[in-house]
């Protein structure tokens, strides 16, 4: 992952990593903290996701603190990895769909309006690929800061 150098380009990842603006328009106001116009703050934003450099922009919100959530995985054959993560990752409900070196590989959150619907995402994607979930529901959260400071 490429990372742009530009001095705008650090303060916007830098500044809206956490306190990004819970308002009605909060692209005008980075943009009015930037001195820039709104129109291109959010053109960088969406070169920055379409490059790769962020992969979302959005709350993060503690689970099942608004609907419910679950830690999936399931073991694939390493030659159908791509194959089954493409079945899985089409559901509107998983996020967080990463490979790990294991024999249980590959690893996914469903978030969902309620617990039945997130087993409703579990049973389909195991009905989708002929594979068990191994279904982790959080028994104990922990926070992980996330955000990198770039300066």
């Amino acid at each position: 992952m490429m990372i742009p150098t530009d001095a705008r380009t650090h303060r916007l990842l830098d500044a809206y990593q956490r306190d990004f603006p819970l308002e009605s328009r909060p692209f005008a106001r980075i943009a009015a903290d930037l001195g820039a116009a709104e129109a291109e703050v959010i053109a960088q934003f969406t070169a920055l996701k379409d490059a790769g450099t962020i992969s979302r922009i959005g709350a993060v919100v503690r689970p099942n603190s608004i609907g419910a959530s679950t830690l999936a995985a399931l073991c694939v054959p390493a030659e159908d990895v791509e194959r089954i993560a493409a079945l899985v990752c089409a559901h509107g409900q998983v996020n967080h769909c990463y490979e790990r070196e294991h024999a249980i590989n590959l690893w996914f959150v469903v978030t969902a309006a309620d617990r039945a619907a997130v087993n409703g995402v579990l049973r389909a994607i195991e009905a989708e690929t002929g594979l068990a979930c191994l279904n982790l529901p959080i028994v104990e959260d922990y926070h992980i800061d996330l955000g990198f400071p770039l300066s």
